[in-house]
């Protein structure tokens, strides 16, 4: 014989009860509960690699040695459908114009350079060929290329956004392209003849004196990375008479002032006098915002513009992918750039994308102790995530790369400590009162900030493909 399921249904439904539910239950059992949860909160590998330092005053002042190369920057431009136009004043980022400030004759020089597309593949210029002007990259990836000592072609550099090349055309009529500079994807790039640079240095005093300035100091004995040489005499034998010299400084050195995070916590005297158990109410909220304060200033310290790493790294250090995905040899490219690199950060994202590099040549990154925690690893550096790291549209990414310590010349964190009111170091909380509604309100505050000691102790990959591409 067949029960049907829905008499049975029925039939349990219609059972009388035969002991305490759980809904009922509960309503004398003690709930046990988890501390408020935040999804925020990340390892904030910033913060607990850069050496923080006390910025007595509220600032920090970084003294170097007199340099006599300045410039060398990025320019930018502006778009206009498909007209590109260089901005005036970014023609300053040259080393040849640096601290030139004559909008009129900047706006005559940017009014003459034109416009040139290209396509992958296209050599724009070719080693031994006559320069004749400066060429501003507007968009697109080029690469520098020479004949080695032995035939071959190697890759000196790649050029990016922002870059230029052939800038000694513009005060040399003899000059000549001392590499090959081929595209490796389509772009656009702007170029200033030295024609077009002459006649309007002709008509304009202020400029001609500035670059008969710039000519002198480019006389002036420097060593490799621009610096005032210090005259020294050495292998001498003999009474041999030894050179005077001293060590000039930066006349205005930067200076780094503390920038801050700040918001107002309110919590009700209800809530904090009521609702306390098993957790104290008022210092979960203050955990929950101290924690989120932490986040920004992790954000801040990457991407701020003032201070952050990202907007501070040299644009001599600045170096582009060969080929878009980051590849050993991308990695090696940016650790050779400066001694003693304590690590890499970069965006989780981008370090799923060196990792799959690095298996298309066979190859798999060591793995390194750091606190307690096994992280990856490129010749014994850690590679450390950041999501604080901005990836753009076209799925590109940043890695960084640098050397930290006070004593090593590298990256430091700034913060003062003792502060009124002080939660955690560099971090206080600070009652405010409470209000005619009853609400309590608390001002938290950190102060901090980053200080780059000499410009090859931080250098940033740029442009990193992050995207993975079809096999």
């Amino acid at each position: 014989m067949t029960v049907d399921s829905t008499q049975e249904t029925q039939t349990t439904r219609d059972a009388p009860q035969q002991s305490l539910g759980t809904a009922a239950a509960r309503n004398l059992a003690t709930t046990t509960k988890s501390a408020p949860q935040m999804q925020e909160i990340t390892s904030r590998w910033v913060l607990r690699m850069l050496p923080w330092v006390e910025a007595d005053g509220g600032a920090y002042r970084v003294n170097r040695r007199l340099r006599h190369t300045v410039g060398d920057g990025r320019v930018e431009f502006v778009q206009e459908g498909a007209t590109v136009r260089v901005i005036p004043r970014e023609l300053g980022e040259l080393a040849l114009l640096r601290g030139f400030e004559d909008t009129e004759v900047l706006t005559a020089l940017a009014g003459r350079c034109a416009q040139r597309d290209f396509e992958p593949g296209e050599v724009l210029v070719e080693r031994g060929g006559s320069a004749d002007g400066i060429h501003l990259i507007a968009h697109g990836r080029l690469s520098q290329t020479t004949e080695g000592k032995y035939g071959e072609e190697i890759t000196l550099d790649m050029l990016g956004d922002g870059d230029h090349f052939g800038e000694h055309a513009l005060l040399d009529s003899d000059a000549r392209h001392d590499c090959t500079v081929t595209a490796q994807t389509s772009g656009t790039l702007l170029t200033l003849s030295r024609a077009d640079f002459v006649a309007v240095q002709a008509s304009a005093a202020a400029l001609q004196a500035h670059v008969d300035s710039f000519r002198s100091r480019a006389r002036q004995r420097q060593n490799k990375h621009g610096e005032a040489e210090i005259a020294l005499s050495a292998g001498h034998v003999g009474e041999a008479e030894l050179p005077g010299t001293f060590v000039d400084y930066e006349p205005a050195p930067r200076e780094y002032e503390l920038s801050l995070a700040q918001t107002v916590l309110r919590v009700h005297t209800r809530v904090a006098d009521l609702y306390n158990g098993p957790m104290n109410q008022t210092e979960e909220q203050l955990r929950l915002t101290v924690e989120a304060l932490r986040e920004r200033q992790e954000h801040e310290l990457i991407n701020n513009r003032d201070f952050g790493l990202l907007h501070n790294a040299d644009f001599k250090q600045r170096i582009q992918p060969r080929s878009g995905p980051p590849t050993p040899d991308d990695m090696d490219n940016l650790l050779c750039r400066r001694r003693g690199t304590k690590l890499f950060l970069a965006h989780p994202r981008t370090i799923a994308a060196i990792g799959r590099g690095f298996n298309a040549c066979g190859l798999y990154p060591d793995h390194v102790d750091l606190g307690g925690q096994s992280v990856p690893a490129w010749r014994g550096v850690p590679i450390l995530p950041c999501n604080k790291i901005p990836v753009s549209k076209e799925q590109t990414s940043s890695i960084i790369a640098m050397r930290t310590g006070e004593k090593n010349q590298g990256v430091i964190g700034l913060h003062q400590t003792g502060l009124p009111d002080e939660y955690e170091p560099g971090l206080s909380v600070r009652f405010m009162g409470i209000n005619e509604q009853a609400i309590i309100s608390y001002l938290v505050s950190t102060y901090y900030s980053a200080a780059v000691l000499v410009p090859d102790a931080l250098g940033v990959m740029e442009n990193v493909q992050i995207a993975p591409t079809p096999h």
